[in-house]
């Protein structure tokens, strides 16, 4: 109980200080609330359209997930492929640049035409925000790995494919983690712009739609609190990364053993 008071304590502290000083300085300077409401307006509007945010939170929640795991598989398959074969990755990888610097409210529209409004456009939009770093993360480990380790694999006769899943896929874990952490925050950002351009379907609203829809109505309070819901749900698939890394690297990487 004492070392998990020390390490929730303080942000606890500041978060009630925030909150506190927020309320007390909208209501001493009578700030508009559709410019910036007090923190009690923000509780009252979630606990008034809860049922609404929490339906958005696990569609898009959901959607998300959907852009992430595929980003995760799709990005380390490549990030293998381009560090098996060095051609492939002298000819590709700068291309994979473009779904870095492509700004995805500019592809989102095609994506609609592609795919159709709803989920399908919104996880291609995740996928397409968060691949970047999973692929970066594990070609960056796999070519930091020591190369005496690479030579005393091929001394005992290791084919390519057992160096690749034997030596530079465990070795570059750590950097995979690092990029699937980077990866599962932009997830939940790509699937909030891609809702704004896609739409939604199913007459299933994510967040994104009801960030827009209480922007159009003035109802500042209802827009903080969908973007507080979309921080949590930042937070919940940040955390089960982290989780994943720590299972996975605990018994030998000495980032995980804090």
């Amino acid at each position: 109980m004492n070392r998990a008071m020390h390490h929730i304590g303080p942000p606890l502290v500041a978060l009630a200080l925030l909150l506190g000083t927020w309320e007390l300085l909208v209501r001493a300077l009578a700030v508009p609330a559709f410019l910036l409401p007090p923190p009690s307006a923000i509780a009252q509007a979630t606990a008034d359209n809860a049922s609404m945010l929490a339906n958005g939170l696990v569609q898009t929640g959901f959607t998300a997930v959907i852009g992430f795991l595929l980003s995760a598989l799709i990005g380390n398959l490549t990030a293998w492929l381009l560090g098996t074969f060095r051609i492939l990755e002298r000819a590709f990888y700068p291309y994979t640049l473009f779904l870095q610097t492509v700004p995805i409210v500019t592809v989102a529209p095609l994506l609609v035409l592609w795919f159709g409004s709803g989920t399908k456009a919104v996880a291609v939009a995740a996928f397409i925000v968060s691949v970047f770093p999973v692929i970066t993360g594990t070609l960056s480990g796999m070519r930091a790995v020591d190369p005496n380790l690479r030579d005393l694999f091929r001394l005992y006769g290791a084919g390519r494919l057992a160096v690749l899943a034997k030596l530079e896929i465990p070795a570059a874990l750590p950097q995979t983690v690092t990029g699937l952490r980077v990866a599962s925050g932009l997830a939940v950002i790509g699937t909030i712009v891609g809702e704004f351009v896609a739409g939604f379907a199913d007459g299933k609203p994510g967040l994104g739609i009801i960030v827009l829809t209480a922007y159009r109505q003035l109802k500042t309070d209802l827009l903080f609190a969908a973007v507080l819901g979309s921080s949590v749900l930042g937070l919940g698939l940040f955390a089960s990364v982290q989780l994943l890394g720590h299972h996975l690297l605990r018994r030998w990487h000495p980032s995980a053993r804090n």
